[in-house]
């Protein structure tokens, strides 16, 4: 069966998505400043993957405009920060502006000094210094990587923060027995046994494809298999769910209407699923990213081209945070349906 046009698909919900933007403060209605780095990062893998410039000067007005309001993108809580750091590399990949690696680098920077030696090491979620948990960690790790392989020279200065921190967080114990990344430690340095969220699957999958293609060791890909078969496996509609195989996200069913975090979380998995399918090229992962980008658009939408957030449907309610996530799959199914 051929796959359909997923670019066109994609395009429509990237219209409905910029119906929220206001572009004098760098971010879009309906959801918040966090968000707004992934919603971006949907802009910039669309504006890749399709050469569609239509949105491309949302980069700029979102780079000027979110700076006003944050200078140099820094919050008090770190992960918050390198959502940022993340999608200013992918802006400096799709347009070559220095700006934003500036930016990047200046993210991370301000991430190392989250680290210290408590449970060994590791960085903090805030700068209140009571919680470490996985997404932070990971989001340093793929941060490290991606800058190491865009900075030159450095004497592997990014690189050996990436080793330095999957020493540590592969050594922590949050990544469960199921194969699955559980939310984060204890304060005695132990599995908290919280929540397997969606995105601290996605996240190191980032990270570990990074570290495998600039490391060549394939047990990177091991570990990323490990994770990405457990949430296949643990987090999408079993059979004899119509349609089977659709990305769930843990208490999916109890989201509330206001809460504006948990519907992001599943875009960020499938987007870093698919970095990691262009190193493990396992054809499970492009069936997976296929099948749930035919299942939103089939089963998700409304007459607006607006996505909601159960993927495998009913349509619950349309806002920026779940349309960027959705839109997630979209890009990612672009380059997936061409070949297999």
């Amino acid at each position: 069966m051929a796959e359909p046009d997923h670019r066109a698909r994609a395009a429509a919900g990237m219209s409905a998505l910029h119906r929220w933007y206001r572009p004098w403060s760098g971010r879009w209605r309906t959801t918040g400043w966090w968000n707004a780095a992934n919603a971006l990062t949907a802009v910039i893998a669309y504006t890749q993957r399709t050469g569609d410039r239509s949105y491309a000067r949302v980069i700029d007005r979102t780079f000027t405009g979110a700076w006003r309001r944050h200078g140099d993108f820094i919050v008090r809580y770190f992960d918050d920060n390198m959502w940022w750091g993340l999608a200013w590399v992918a802006a400096y990949d799709l347009t070559g502006e220095s700006r934003y690696l500036d930016a990047a680098r200046k993210i991370f920077a301000h991430a190392e000094t989250g680290w210290d030696d408590t449970c060994g090491g590791g960085v903090w979620w805030n700068q209140d210094r009571k919680y470490k948990n996985a997404i932070t960690n990971e989001q340093f790790l793929t941060l490290a990587a991606r800058l190491h392989q865009r900075v030159p020279g450095q004497d592997g200065y990014y690189l050996k923060w990436a080793l330095r921190e999957w020493e540590w967080f592969s050594s922590t114990g949050m990544i469960g027995p199921s194969g699955l990344v559980n939310d984060g430690l204890t304060p005695d340095c132990q599995n908290n046994g919280g929540i397997t969220w969606t995105y601290n699957q996605g996240v190191i999958l980032g990270g570990l494809a990074a570290m495998h293609e600039i490391t060549g060791d394939r047990a990177y890909l091991d570990q990323g298999e490990t994770i990405a078969g457990a949430a296949l496996r643990e987090l999408t509609t079993p059979p004899p769910a119509d349609p089977p195989g659709i990305l769930v996200e843990p208490k999916e069913m109890d989201t509330r209407p206001d809460d504006g975090d948990r519907p992001q979380f599943k875009g960020i998995f499938v987007r870093n699923l698919y970095d990691f399918f262009l190193q493990s090229r396992r054809p499970a992962y492009r069936e997976f990213i296929l099948r749930n980008a035919r299942s939103i658009w089939d089963n998700d939408r409304n007459a607006g081209n607006q996505f909601g957030l159960h993927w495998s449907g009913p349509f619950d309610q349309a806002d920026a945070c779940r349309q960027s996530s959705a839109l997630d799959a979209l890009n990612a199914a672009i380059p997936l349906a061409a070949a297999p």
